[in-house]
């Protein structure tokens, strides 16, 4: 059950793409209960079941929307009719499909595996109507009823402690996804840097994900005048814009026009040419304790990396994968500059990451810890899988 765009470009989406290729790798079948928007994933072993679109809804944005509460509720009939229909080893839910994948189970001997990418209460507390104390406490108390009537919990890297204090005895897993690290060939960097018009010689920094508050874009904003004042060549990309200019994204701040570029998001093949062209990566994240799932990709293509010194990134980073930092607009700056102008330093990041991603982010791991993770639900042992 994926209370999300699917396949849609964005961090959920592209997770669950992954976790049901390398389910069907293993043998298993499954329907992906979703909302009536997305591209069709094509993957084997897969059927996607689209809720309704009563109101003809083209898009539905990152957090929280009323129109999400309405396709939530067009899922919950979704899969209510799939479940009549068919017998089902397991139930997969993330975010608030949870509960209404416990409500469903009434009734029904089947397993609920709670696929809990970020705390809802501290992801919903982006929005104001949730921000109050009451609401806050009524959220805290949802989500540790919610923890304790599934039979496993799979979170995000860094959410795995917080799960488990809210429902001790539930197993809790934490996923560790894969990043692929296709090569790129020079004249495809070369026609990218022309596209985006940066000038030949520039430097890059690059971040990509959604522009949500939580995600630091301000923070990070803030940091770009203090960098050219010392490396006045920069050019800071940002890759999942929405076709949006940056005046409407992030209201107030200023930064010299040309020296940033904001991109729309960009299917997942395409962002291995954005990962060639840039001299370094950003995660500026500010709050949260779930890792950002860019950060994988990031060490899979082998960059250096500036990000704040936060507990999202440090459920993954540390001090020889990355450049961890204070989550401050002077900090970044520092940090930033301080890559740009140290070749070696720059180097010796992305060759740590470029061993981390070889050691743990292929897909083989990931299918067998998946594997493993799965077994006490559906009863699969880890077994070999070709790459």
């Amino acid at each position: 059950m994926a209370p999300q765009p699917f396949l849609a470009d964005r961090g959920t989406p592209i997770a669950l793409r992954q976790v049901l290729e390398a389910l069907g790798d293993l043998g298993v079948e499954a329907d992906v209960v979703t909302y009536p928007l997305g591209r069709d994933p094509k993957l084997p072993r897969v059927r996607v079941l689209r809720a309704a679109n009563p109101f003809g809804f083209r898009s539905v944005p990152v957090g929280f929307s009323f129109r999400k509460v309405i396709l939530d509720l067009c899922l919950a009939v979704k899969a209510w009719r799939a479940l009549s229909s068919r017998q089902y080893v397991a139930i997969q839910a993330s975010e608030e499909a949870a509960f209404l994948a416990v409500m469903l189970r009434a009734g029904r001997n089947v397993p609920i595996i709670y696929d809990m990418q970020s705390s809802l209460p501290e992801h919903l507390a982006e929005h104001r109507v949730f921000r109050p104390a009451p609401v806050r406490w009524l959220l805290d108390r949802c989500e540790r009823w919610l923890a304790n009537r599934v039979d496993m919990i799979i979170t995000s890297a860094g959410l795995g402690a917080y799960a488990a204090s809210l429902a001790p005895g539930i197993p809790v897993r934490e996923w560790e996804f894969h990043a692929p690290n296709d090569p790129v060939a020079p004249e495809e960097v070369e026609s990218l840097r022309a596209r985006l018009a940066i000038p030949k010689g520039a430097r890059v920094v690059l971040y990509t994900g959604t522009f949500v508050p939580y995600q630091g874009l301000a923070t990070l904003l803030g940091a770009v005048p203090q960098v050219l004042q010392s490396v006045p060549d920069t050019v800071f990309v940002l890759v999942g814009g929405a076709e949006k200019t940056l005046a409407e994204l992030l209201p107030g701040v200023e930064v010299p026009a040309a020296a940033v570029r904001v991109v729309d998001r960009q299917p997942r093949q395409e962002m291995r040419r954005y990962y060639a062209l840039a001299d370094l990566v950003v995660s500026p994240r500010a709050t949260g304790r779930n890792l950002p799932l860019k950060v994988f990709d990031y060490l899979g293509a082998a960059k250096a990396m500036v990000a704040t010194d936060v507990h999202a990134h440090r459920a993954v980073l540390n001090d020889a994968l990355a450049l961890l930092v204070r989550p401050t607009s002077d900090a970044l700056a520092d940090g930033i500059r301080l890559l740009l102008q140290d070749d070696d330093l720059r180097c010796r990041y992305a060759r740590a990451a470029a061993s981390f991603a070889r050691e743990r982010l292929g897909w083989e791991p990931f299918v067998r810890n998946l594997s493993a993770n799965y077994a006490p639900i559906i009863g699969r042992k880890t077994q070999d899988v070709s790459p």
